[in-house]
């Protein structure tokens, strides 16, 4: 009589894969390249005036008047319901995470699912109230534009009489780039998905920011802003919250864990 050998369990989450680790390399390729080409962007955009130029032909194009403003795809589909379905997903994400305390095949994924939710939440909250505090208008409000203000850059004291403004960074495009968070989920958990993860945030970020530049909502910079907030919100919570749940104990019981090989050489963090 024989009987089929047991099956080893698989391992947690956790510990299926070799330590985070934040190394020269990493804070390179993940903070010190991203920054040097925002500040590149950020200058060919402000300073020498490329949002002006591109809004220009936005606006020319479209008939010298924002026609898509309260257009069906733009505002409706886009604006409206593109936050609603941002929306969703979040609370699709916290549904998840109170799960994960009931289903021992979900507890694994805690710590992951609590940074996508605080990530996502923070990046949106940091915009919305950076947005309080620049007292940018929207290209709308311009006199360049078909409005009635003056054209008052990032870098320029507003003159006290204006009223005061709230375009700066792009509000609606966070909801989109918010799920760059995405990229440091999977690099957490599944580090083969993880520039999936990301197409998938600047994918969003980039629709909801081109249709508010097309409502002459925003400048391009707005979204530059946005995206460069939520990055830098992702990285430094996947520092404070996932890499510490790494460590070289964790590695060394993995080892002897069933299925536990260390990922390619190209695949490392």
């Amino acid at each position: 009589m024989s009987y089929a050998a047991p099956q080893a369990p698989s391992p947690p989450l956790h510990l299926s894969h070799p330590p985070l680790v934040l190394g020269r390399d990493f804070l390179a390729r993940h903070a010190g390249w991203p920054l040097l080409a925002f500040v590149l962007a950020t200058v060919l955009l402000i300073p020498l005036r490329g949002d002006l130029w591109l809004a220009d032909q936005l606006y020319a194009w479209e008939g010298h008047r924002w026609s898509l403003q309260q257009g069906f795809v733009t505002q409706h589909l886009i604006h409206v319901m593109g936050k609603r379905l941002s929306t969703l997903a979040w609370y699709c994400v916290a549904l998840l995470l109170i799960a994960s305390g009931s289903f021992p095949r979900l507890k694994a994924w805690r710590r992951p699912l609590f940074f996508l939710l605080l990530a996502t939440a923070l990046s949106t909250a940091a915009v919305g109230t950076l947005k309080l505090w620049t007292d940018m208008d929207c290209p709308w409000d311009l006199a360049r534009y078909g409005g009635s203000r003056p054209f008052i850059d990032l870098f320029t004291t507003r003159p006290p009489l204006l009223p005061r403004a709230s375009c700066f960074p792009a509000g609606h495009a966070s909801a989109g780039y918010a799920w760059v968070a995405l990229y440091f989920f999977f690099l957490a958990t599944w580090p083969r998905l993880r520039w999936l993860g990301l197409g998938v945030g600047l994918a969003i970020g980039l629709l909801f920011g081109f249709a508010q530049q097309l409502r002459g909502a925003h400048f391009l910079s707005h979204d530059l802003w946005t995206l460069a907030i939520c990055w830098a919100i992702g990285l430094l919570l996947y520092a404070c919250i996932l890499v510490p749940g790494r460590t070289p104990a964790t590695r060394s019981r993995a080892a002897a864990l069933p299925g536990s090989a260390p990922l390619p050489r190209g695949e490392q963090p």
